[in-house]
């Protein structure tokens, strides 16, 4: 029995109301001082519905919550863990990800979660919402809060070099027309130094992409691999030269993967197989991802059941060491997971 199912046995909780825009103060913080700036909350669950007009809400399925990193947050997902067995999965990744509303604040929204459940999201609407977000896309950010700039020197670096000699080192080809050609997570890219830009194949030719974390990690890799090959050693980070690295901010952006394909092995499965993944003979179900030709990721994932819970693992084919920094390797992982939930791989200009 789903966690919705339940709560029609079970009594609402009642956390105190969000009072909407003018409350600005959240549960357990010192009220604000003189001149002090906040953003505003909204009159909605982390969801981004408001519970007074939710028909989930007027039939008892689900409670007020609030913002997702409120103190209601919490104490209703403790309360659904401990009578229901599960928690509601927007509201669980809203507070693990520490976001207050997934359609202000998410750059994955409307994820899987959204079409799932009983929640009331027409698929009209998830659609509308797709492209809203394909056209204003949120800023990307590094783990310390800053946007991702692809610096101009990449571009100025890779039309200094030799194109033959760097489409022979990253496993791409040489466009005639000028540019190389590259296979990024299972589709081809264009990347014209000339222009400096990447595009993807469109109904009527190449359409320039803004991604810029995607940008990024093209040009890093194109500037920096040798021609060393995979030789099919497998590394966890914490066995790399540079594992230090893989901690605190720097953690491997894993747990959203869990959250969404822990129980759910189709799903998984699906997803990978969209990025080009290829199936391989590792824990319960494992792919192997080509972010870039030279770069293999593997994810090993666990699936749980009433005894365990569920885990997952990325490991690297050792040789990425000869190619990539730890911090770009931090970059690909949060791009392939990004992937796997359905984030817009990439947005044309």
């Amino acid at each position: 029995m789903a966690w919705w199912e339940r709560s029609r046995q079970m009594p609402l909780i009642r956390p105190p109301p969000c009072r909407g825009p003018d409350n600005l103060q959240k549960a357990g913080e010192p009220a604000p001082g003189p001149g002090s700036r906040r953003r505003k909350l909204m009159p909605t669950g982390a969801c981004g519905v408001d519970c007074g007009a939710c028909g989930l809400h007027a039939r008892g399925i689900c409670s007020t919550c609030g913002p997702g990193t409120s103190d209601h947050a919490a104490r209703k997902l403790e309360a659904q863990r401990r009578l229901l067995g599960a928690p509601c999965p927007i509201l669980d990744c809203a507070f693990t990800n520490r976001l207050e509303y997934c359609s202000r604040d998410c750059g994955l929204f409307p994820c899987e979660n959204f079409r799932s459940g009983p929640y009331p999201f027409s698929e009209a609407y998830l659609k509308m919402q797709e492209r809203r977000r394909k056209e204003n896309p949120l800023t990307e950010k590094t783990p310390s809060g800053q946007e991702i700039k692809v610096p101009r020197q990449f571009w100025e670096d890779l039309r200094k070099r030799d194109p033959s000699i760097v489409c022979r080192d990253a496993d791409a080809s040489c466009r005639p027309g000028g540019g190389l050609l590259l296979r990024v997570l299972g589709r081809e890219v264009l990347v014209d130094p000339k222009l400096g830009e990447i595009s993807t194949r469109g109904p009527s030719g190449w359409d320039p992409i803004r991604h810029p974390l995607m940008e990024l990690l093209t040009l890093v890799y194109l500037l920096n691999v040798t021609s060393a090959v995979p030789d099919g050693s497998l590394a966890a980070p914490q066995e790399l030269k540079e594992s230090h690295f893989f901690q605190g901010p720097h953690t491997l952006k894993t747990e959203p993967v869990l959250r969404r394909f822990g129980y759910d092995p189709e799903g998984f499965r699906k997803a990978a197989l969209e990025l080009g993944g290829t199936e391989v003979d590792l824990a319960d179900t494992a792919f192997r991802f080509l972010p870039f030709p030279k770069i293999p990721v593997y994810y090993l994932l666990w699936l749980g059941d009433e005894e365990f819970e569920p885990r997952i693992s990325v490991l690297f084919d050792r040789s990425v060491e000869k190619h990539l920094s730890a911090d770009a390797l931090w970059g690909i992982v949060n791009f392939i997971s990004d992937a796997l939930l359905g984030a817009p791989r990439a947005t044309r200009g």
